[in-house]
């Protein structure tokens, strides 16, 4: 049975539709393109400038890009939808979804009439902003000015019911995508695979993988890292591992993230001989190790005691050019803790601030929790002091 959805009923006019919407998430973008929207230019220069800024849509900041706008949407005759569109696309690469409805609107009440391109960057925007609602009218819209929605716009939107954590929507609405006689492509796929893996659903999205060749759809390292991920969250190991040897079968290579999974869940059995290999055979396939790599590692060298060696690992990291964050400073500072070595993690702590990583709530309960076990407890108290001033006191510490 195909689901309902929300674009099936009807609606106010969509002028009237995108206004509503503009004002529900009160977009900062109004009033300042509203004072700047009679802007004139100059000199014949700048008018160039903001003329090919435009064209071009290689602004970096957003008062560039609405200078170009404004003096491009008071020349005569305007440009086509077009350029529009990949004006609008460059600023949803900025992320500036607020603005690119406001502008959206505007361009709309010029007369330019939307394509296929315009509104599924509207639906975008709406995904992004967690209003998959919208969205989804944005969508019934398409069939009313006679649009043939396409891949992108089923995906996009299957992404935003995954981001707004309507995972069963989600996987609904793309079986209905496929009974309409759509072509989930590999990035259709992988949003609903991702979003199968981060709810739970891992031998759902274990079978899609398996259907995704009979439709003719090949699997990307993307598809296998998300699925290889969640079986080592699970602590299925071996699974994940056989699913790392068929992927690499296939001749498709593994990142970096694929490595961060199985290195992460070899670390959770204690296998910590088994994530050194897998670091090693990364760095000889030219795969260079990040931040989390190296945190999951140290991590698990210090539960286990072995607190030398995760600060050899450390230092390994540094030399590496790879800044730690504030997870790999608490997991060596609970370490030299826990291994009874309160100088060297005060030492630990200083060196982080001085790094300008602040310290948070974790950092402060190991520090308290050494410092009770110590009998330091008016030190303890001190610290907690500290974290009511930089009001990141946990609820559960003020209850108790």
């Amino acid at each position: 049975m195909m689901m309902k959805m929300p674009w099936r009923r009807k609606s106010r006019s969509f002028h009237l539709q995108l206004q509503g919407a503009i004002g529900t998430i009160q977009s900062p973008f109004l009033f300042l393109f509203t004072n700047c929207c009679h802007s004139s230019t100059s000199t014949l220069e700048d008018a160039r400038f903001l003329t090919n800024n435009f064209k071009s849509a290689s602004f970096t900041h957003l008062d560039d890009a609405i200078a170009s706008f404004n003096h491009v949407f008071h020349k005569h005759p305007l440009p086509s939808r077009v350029p529009f569109n990949r004006f609008l696309s460059a600023l949803v690469k900025m992320k500036q979804y607020h603005t690119v409805l406001s502008m959206s609107k505007t361009i709309e009440l010029v007369g330019i009439s939307y394509d296929v391109c315009s509104l599924n960057i509207l639906i975008n925007c709406f995904c992004r902003l967690h209003l998959v609602d919208f969205g989804f009218s944005v969508f019934g819209k398409m069939f009313k000015f006679g649009l043939e929605p396409t891949t992108v716009t089923f995906t996009t939107l299957i992404n935003g019911l995954c981001m707004e954590s309507k995972i069963d929507k989600a996987v609904e609405f793309f079986d209905d995508m496929v009974a309409r006689g759509y072509q989930p492509n590999v990035y259709t796929y992988n949003v609903i695979v991702n979003g199968m893996c981060k709810f739970g659903k891992t031998n759902v999205a274990v079978g899609l993988l398996k259907g995704m060749a009979d439709r003719g759809c090949e699997a990307d390292v993307v598809t296998y890292s998300a699925i290889i991920d969640a079986l080592c969250k699970d602590e299925l190991v071996g699974e994940a591992l056989e699913l790392f040897s068929q992927m690499r079968n296939k001749g498709i290579s593994a990142d970096v993230i694929t490595y961060n999974g199985l290195i992460h869940g070899v670390c959770k059995l204690g296998q910590k001989n088994q994530a050194l290999a897998l670091m090693n055979e990364m760095v000889e396939q030219n795969i260079l190790p990040n931040v989390y790599t190296f945190s999951v590692l140290i991590d698990a060298l210090c539960k286990d005691g072995m607190v030398s060696e995760a600060q050899n690992t450390f230092n390994v990291m540094i030399q590496r050019g790879v800044e730690p964050n504030v997870v790999t400073y608490n997991s060596l500072i609970d370490g030299l803790c826990i291994s009874d070595q309160f100088k060297e993690a005060l030492a630990l702590l200083k060196e982080m601030v001085g790094r300008n990583i602040s310290p948070d709530v974790f950092t402060f309960n190991i520090l308290i929790d050494t410092l009770c076990k110590k009998g330091l407890v008016s030190n303890a108290e001190n610290i907690i002091k500290i974290m009511i001033q930089r009001g990141n006191l946990p609820l559960s510490l003020i209850v108790h």
